[in-house]
């Protein structure tokens, strides 16, 4: 069998990001078939490399000076380290530019203008490159020079007033997500921003300048959240668990453990009600609807705490999940990629590295992107700092004398 043309085959970016929001887009879009070329710092290379511990193993299970962090968002991509301060740094990456069909930067807002990098300058030389900014704040308003990170727009946000137990409680307080979310959404809308701005090429011939912020992803991803203090004036408060639309839809202490249950309607309540020989529950005219539970949570909570105590996690799964009502675990990482849905949907992959560091296998997770004509690969691992310097200045045309005059000089 023939292996199918990737959806990006032939497109070529020029990854100039680095630690996460920007990485992680350049991966998706090497993901999709793109040929992905990551400029970095020569000897620092991207900050995450850096981002430890974890440090990645060798097969002899030494430890290396290599982060983990570094390989969640940099597979399928060549590394390629250039002196951007050098004059002769520039024109190579300005060489690259003229042939790339997208650029994807993170710079703060006017850095890369007078290296002859920002959109404008690149845009004279290559009117159909689509260049995507990741800043913190966007290229406009009075916080577009600030450095933006990931906990300080879910701080500004309001994403961690809505995280964690409420004050009082146990625990109490605002808490950031376990995951840098707004980073890992920016990336991925930096990504649907890029395939429209390579649909709408087609039609137009040219490029665009895309501005990202992370403020701008985080209010966005709010959801339910923002628009129901837009619409109601309703300020949300931090809740823990519990869903403040829908209940039951929390955690609960089961025998062993905990168990999370998500009753997401009427339909659903009524069928826990009868496999736990509740039926009354079902019928109670506090608890009928949606809404008579979330006014009345307090008095159903009452009930089901002791209820859900009465089974393991194990025994709750088995007793509702033919039941259509959402029942499930809460794993620790370990547990959920030891989970036989994960593993039956391949979203551990490990791909083999030949760099000479006595690395010879990288663990990633899969792509979820699962198109059944035209699938993502992963092609290459994250790769070494520089791994690729001197093939990819060969293809640019360079002689091994000028690559060993630019190693020579520093450039590269």
């Amino acid at each position: 069998m023939s292996t199918p043309i990737a959806p990006l085959d032939g497109i070529k970016v020029l990854d100039l990001s680095r630690v996460l929001a920007g990485p992680w887009c350049a991966q998706m879009l090497g993901d999709l078939g793109a040929d992905v070329t990551k400029v970095e710092r020569p000897i620092a290379g991207d900050d995450t490399r850096h981002w430890g511990p974890p440090y990645l193993p060798t097969d002899d299970g030494e430890t290396t000076d290599q982060a983990s962090y570094y390989t969640a968002c940099n597979r399928n991509k060549r590394s390629i380290t250039i002196d951007m301060a050098s004059p002769e740094g520039q024109a190579l990456i300005i060489e690259m530019a003229k042939e790339a069909d997208i650029l994807v930067e993170n710079f703060k807002v006017g850095g890369l203008k007078g290296y002859g990098l920002d959109y404008e300058s690149l845009k004279k030389l290559n009117p159909r490159l689509i260049y995507c900014s990741v800043t913190g704040f966007g290229q406009t308003g009075p916080y577009a020079p600030r450095a933006g990170y990931d906990l300080m727009v879910q701080a500004m946000s309001g994403m961690m007033s809505i995280t964690g137990h409420a004050d009082g409680e146990p625990g109490g307080g605002p808490l950031k997500v376990g995951v840098a979310v707004t980073d890992v959404f920016t990336g991925i809308f930096s990504c649907s921003a890029i395939l429209a701005a390579l649909y709408a090429r087609d039609r137009t011939g040219e490029g665009q300048h895309i501005d990202m912020a992370l403020l701008d992803v985080g209010m966005s991803v709010l959801a339910n959240q923002a628009v129901g203090y837009l619409n109601a004036n309703d300020v949300p408060q931090r809740a823990g668990n519990i869903h403040p639309s829908v209940a039951p839809y929390q955690d609960f202490p089961s025998k062993d453990g905990n168990v999370l249950l998500a009753v997401g309607n009427d339909g659903q309540f009524a069928r826990f009600c009868a496999a736990t020989g509740n039926d009354a529950w079902a019928k109670d005219v506090r608890f009928i609807k949606n809404s008579d539970r979330i006014t009345n949570r307090k008095a159903l909570l009452a009930l089901m705490y002791p209820l859900m105590k009465t089974k393991t996690t194990a025994e709750w799964i088995k007793l509702l999940e033919d039941k259509a009502v959402p029942c499930g675990p809460i794993n620790n990482i370990a547990q959920a990629f030891d989970d036989p849905q994960v593993k039956a949907r391949g979203l551990h992959i490990q791909t083999p590295r030949n760099a000479g560091d006595g690395i010879t296998s990288i663990s990633t997770v899969a792509s979820p992107l699962r198109l059944t004509a035209t699938p993502p690969v992963v092609r290459r691992p994250p790769p070494v700092m520089g791994q690729h310097t001197d093939e990819i200045l060969a293809e640019m045309g360079r002689t091994p004398t000028q690559i060993a005059e630019l190693h020579a000089k520093g450039v590269v």
